[in-house]
């Protein structure tokens, strides 16, 4: 009998136990992806007869699936002699197979051809939409079948990212990988994760630190609210409930293709401007955006004398402050 012996980074030691998920995610450098390729390696070596599918959202060749990555890991582990490689698929000891799919190929039924297989591993899990999510995971139904999940976190709103990491499903393990926790990081991309942190801090913690995208980069004040960001400026700050509070609109069209009608609530607390609520939509009538401040406890408010409308002339929070004579 043969035994693997893999170097494991310590972040994903939990990742070793059995579990319904198990999934990490991070930003570039982390080996997220070997890890994984690593741990499917080994378990159709460990667990004759294992059938797993490598899983993307848009798999239009092969060349686009972990399908090299998963071979290149069978040639270093010393366990060729143990898989049959073929164009298409891989077969394991025990007439297992690792297969590669694209979900946005499958519909709900052509999907239940997936149901008799032991582990589905989702890379660049970010790209895959709801719709797929929610076709794969009671798809894999098989007794202690698991999925597994790898990526680059994108946006909150994100199928992955809102499921693992808002909702959090018993029987998940998550776990953050970042470049520090990889001791084999190699020097390559140290230089590389330095060039970013340099010339582009816009768009580092998203590649580096698996941050959300903030910015795009070129946007009007990515720059300044990297800045920012970077002073400690921004965060969570109070209202001041003697001061009022001031509306700032952009005002948009009511077409479907007009631009975003974006309200900025504000406060000036002594030397500082403090943003304390922001609202944006696209494609409504002025209606809907005043609903908004209503809903939320806005009413503007103007002091019994006319003369005293132009200087005066401001929004209250009414569920929160009550009006100063």
């Amino acid at each position: 009998m043969s035994i693997l012996k893999i170097p494991t980074a310590k972040i994903f030691e939990p990742l070793l136990s059995a579990a319904r998920y198990r999934c990490a995610f991070g930003g570039r450098g982390s080996g997220k992806s070997h890890f994984f390729g690593e741990l499917l390696v080994e378990t159709c070596q460990a667990e004759r007869g294992t059938s797993a599918v490598c899983i993307r959202e848009a798999q239009r060749t092969l060349a686009q699936s972990s399908k090299r990555l998963i071979e290149s890991k069978i040639a270093a582990l010393g366990v060729g002699s143990h898989f049959r490689i073929f164009s298409d698929k891989i077969e394991t000891p025990g007439d297992g197979v690792i297969i590669f799919r694209g979900m946005q190929d499958h519909t709900s039924e052509s999907i239940k051809s997936l149901e008799g297989f032991g582990i589905a591993w989702i890379d660049e899990a970010q790209n895959l939409s709801a719709r797929s999510l929610s076709l794969l995971r009671p798809t894999i139904r098989a007794e202690g079948s698991e999925l597994w999940a790898s990526w680059n976190p994108r946006r909150k709103s994100d199928a992955v990212d809102d499921f693992f990491r808002a909702k959090k499903p018993a029987g998940a393990v998550v776990v953050n990988a970042n470049w520090r926790d990889n001791p084999w990081f190699p020097a390559v991309l140290e230089a590389e994760r330095r060039t970013d942190l340099s010339l582009y801090p816009d768009r580092y913690d998203h590649i580096w630190e698996g941050g959300y995208v903030r910015a795009f980069e070129g946007a009007y004040f990515a720059g300044m609210l990297s800045q920012a960001r970077a002073q400690g400026r921004i965060g969570k700050v109070a209202a001041d409930p003697l001061l009022p509070l001031r509306a700032f609109i952009d005002i948009g069209g009511s077409g479907a293709t007009a631009d975003a009608f974006t309200i900025w609530v504000v406060q000036w607390v002594g030397n500082e401007i403090r943003v304390l609520d922001y609202y944006e939509a696209a494609g409504q009538v002025l209606a809907f955006h005043v609903n908004w401040l209503r809903s939320n406890g806005y009413r503007l408010y103007q002091p019994a004398a006319p003369w005293a409308w132009p200087n005066t002339l401001y929004w209250r929070k009414c569920i929160q402050y009550k009006h100063l004579d």
